[in-house]
């Protein structure tokens, strides 16, 4: 289940609010029982990343020790700065890595927690169908003693919205209590109100740093519409050069002829550009749409758990 961007956040005893968290959505199921349970996390576009997140595996097969002999829970992976602060930089470290002996490293130096906001499925009951307020209760209870964590929810939406603003947070999401669980669907049932102008691009071309021709220095990225994919902008911001190297093995393979921009690309942003399939999808951050260009957007991450048709 998705949200909607909201315009004002929703007052009153029908609405909860809880802390929009900088990570990675997955869905943690536990089918069957025993030793012959079958654990998988799964990302939001149904890919199987079980194997990049033993630690969160790890607390899976702890929720079961609880007696619980089946589970379906939705949640977002998160990682803290040096500030303390939830960051998908950081949880960029642990992303793309696929080698066990790596991972297992990572998990040491690069701690992750498992944020749990919703239940979905418990001892083969389907609970989609129940409203919010039954499944987190039910969730708080299950969880009890596991190392996930269920992130605390607040009746004051406003207060809730200024204090993670104070805190350098990425936002608030709202929830109306009453609302029953609808995969897939952005729903009007769900607002999220970011603190940030946060949204994902597809990128469709990358520049190299100047005097060079292989050091990536800068993406060029487009907006999925009906009229096919837009051009809004050039980022360097937030490209460093170990971002660089990781954007480097990304577009590896995607090299093409022509731009795959639906409209024309500026010649002073085409100039020098190697165009790349859009297939590649990365998060940025801006100051909202200079239409048509971005307003100083700043590269925030890849995004592996999400296509060019998700957006």
């Amino acid at each position: 289940m998705l949200a909607t961007t909201g315009d004002h956040v929703p007052t009153g005893g029908e609405w909860a609010h809880e802390v929009k968290w900088d990570g990675m959505r997955i869905l943690a199921d536990s089918a069957g029982y025993g030793d012959r349970g079958r654990y998988r996390l799964t990302s939001r576009n149904d890919n199987d990343v079980t194997g990049a997140w033993p630690d969160v595996a790890e607390g899976l097969r702890e929720v079961r020790g609880l007696r619980r002999r089946d589970l379906l829970v939705d949640g977002e992976v998160i990682a803290l700065n040096a500030a303390g602060v939830p960051d998908f930089r950081t949880l960029q470290e642990r992303m793309h890595v696929r080698r066990a002996s790596s991972v297992q490293r990572l998990v040491t130096t690069v701690p992750v927690t498992f944020m749990v906001f919703d239940l979905l499925r418990l001892d083969g009951d389907d609970l989609t169908r129940e409203p919010l307020a039954t499944r987190r209760a039910r969730l708080t209870e299950v969880l009890e003693g596991s190392p996930w964590q269920v992130p605390a929810s607040y009746d004051d939406g406003a207060m809730l919205h200024e204090a993670t603003i104070q805190q350098g947070l990425e936002g608030i999401v709202s929830k109306r209590l009453a609302s029953p669980y609808r995969p897939g669907e952005r729903s009007q049932h769900w607002l999220k109100f970011a603190h940030r102008f946060r949204s994902s691009y597809v990128v469709g071309g990358w520049r190299p740093q100047e005097g060079t021709t292989d050091r990536l220095a800068a993406l060029l990225v487009g907006e999925v519409t009906p009229d096919g994919l837009m051009f809004r902008g050039r980022v360097g911001s937030g490209i460093a050069a170990k971002q660089s190297r990781a954007l480097t093995e990304a577009v590896a393979g995607l090299a093409r002829h022509d731009s795959p921009f639906a409209d024309e690309v500026p010649r002073v942003d085409a100039s020098g550009t190697f165009w790349l399939d859009p297939v590649l999808v990365v998060d940025l951050d801006s100051h909202g749409q200079g239409y048509p260009r971005l307003r100083q957007p700043s590269y925030r991450g890849i995004r592996t758990d999400l296509t060019p048709e998700d957006l």
